[in-house]
């Protein structure tokens, strides 16, 4: 045999998903990134964007008849796999019908603004979510991505503010308490008493009109809000009586928890990462701060979730593109961002184990003489 037989083929290197992203200023414009992607992709088409809730809806309802219809038909204990099926399957889907409120928030679903207003209030509400409340402070959360000081929601801490207990939680254990406590509680303890939202000078809630969050002019579509929440809970307590409280927790409440659980996670594990650069105000800009997220991999999930999961460096960059467009965006940028641009194909429960052992507090590093760019640490 020649001695070419037994040479093997060069194997590539694979990237390390925590080397850090450039902080620098990059060497492109965000007219620049708008320009590499094809001019359709900032098109949205109300069939198009109907299509796809209409189609999640049908998933909804065969479901929610499979469940009703014949689970009490199985044997005793096939009950015990078929309704955590149920849950699984009607939560994943919800959460889609979730991201396509979150879409309508961001002017994404069509290019009538009412449009996207009545149909994002009606499934953010059926999902117990108050819409017009939750748009304006994400819409604030988008318009100061990796600020430390003006961003709205997942803030990182510094060392020196850490609380007592962390030392505590530094482990397996602590972790796994820390994780089942924030995948479960996280996202109404910050609608409520925003929990890991940005600190103001005085009470802070989602469901007041009052609420440092907002501004005047932004008041009245919070009481909206409000009545959309104060429906959907009235239904539901008719439900209960007439189908019971079981019943209710079974078709409905399990899978509520579980698309609470991914919105949580998903926002979560884009804006921790120990590659992501955080800004103060003498580093901040928008670019470098929409840049400052990195998109992930869930599998079969991705399409699920209309491809927020993967595509979510665009979305921070340009929020308004409809999620059908969003993969063609992406890859259309993503030579010109380069190194700017950061994927993490880890698996999703490793990502979440690993992300929240090694990103605990941010500081700068030693020898930045005085630059106003901080990185996740962990050694406490």
């Amino acid at each position: 045999m020649g001695g070419g037989g037994n040479m093997s083929a060069p194997k590539t290197q694979k990237k390390n998903h925590l080397q850090r992203v450039p902080s620098a200023k990059p060497p492109f414009t965000l007219a620049d990134v708008k320009k590499a992607i094809p001019p359709h992709c900032f098109q949205r088409s109300l069939i198009r964007s109907f299509y796809y809730l209409i189609r999640d809806l049908i998933y909804v309802s065969i479901l929610y008849y499979i469940a009703t219809t014949y689970f009490h038909l199985l044997p005793y204990p096939l009950t015990y796999l078929a309704w955590p099926a149920y849950w699984i399957a009607q939560g994943c889907v919800c959460t889609g019908i979730w991201v396509i409120g979150h879409e309508c928030g961001h002017h994404g679903f069509s290019d009538y603004q009412w449009v996207d207003d009545l149909v994002g209030h009606i499934l953010h509400s059926a999902l117990l979510t108050p819409y017009f409340a939750w748009k304006h402070s994400h819409r604030r959360h988008h318009a100061n991505t990796g600020s430390l000081e003006n961003d709205e929601v997942y803030i990182p801490r510094f060392k020196s503010k850490l609380r007592w207990y962390y030392k505590y939680l530094n482990n397996p254990v602590g972790r796994a308490l820390v994780l089942a406590f924030t995948l479960t509680f996280a996202w109404p303890l910050y609608l409520i008493f925003n929990i890991s939202g940005k600190k103001y000078e005085r009470f802070a809630c989602h469901y007041d009109p009052y609420s440092p969050i907002y501004t005047d002019r932004e008041r009245l579509q919070i009481y909206i809000s409000d009545a959309g929440i104060f429906a959907v809970t009235y239904a539901l307590y008719r439900v209960a009586l007439a189908k019971g409280l079981t019943w209710l927790v079974c078709i409905y409440g399990v899978p509520l928890l579980i698309v609470n659980g991914f919105i949580v996670l998903i926002t979560l594990l884009h804006h921790t990462h120990a590659s992501l650069p955080h800004y103060d105000s003498t580093e901040w800009d928008y670019l470098r701060g929409a840049l400052a997220t990195v998109d992930r991999d869930y599998g079969v999930l991705n399409k699920v979730f209309h491809n927020v999961t993967d595509t979510h460096v665009l979305h921070h960059i340009f929020s308004y593109i409809s999620h059908y467009h969003a993969m063609e965006a992406t890859k259309a940028i993503k030579p010109l961002l380069g190194e700017y641009y950061q994927y993490d194909d880890t698996s999703i429960f490793k990502a979440m184990w690993r992300d929240t052992k090694e990103c605990i507090y941010v500081e700068k590093d030693e020898g930045s003489q005085g630059r106003g760019v901080y990185w996740y640490k962990h050694k406490l």
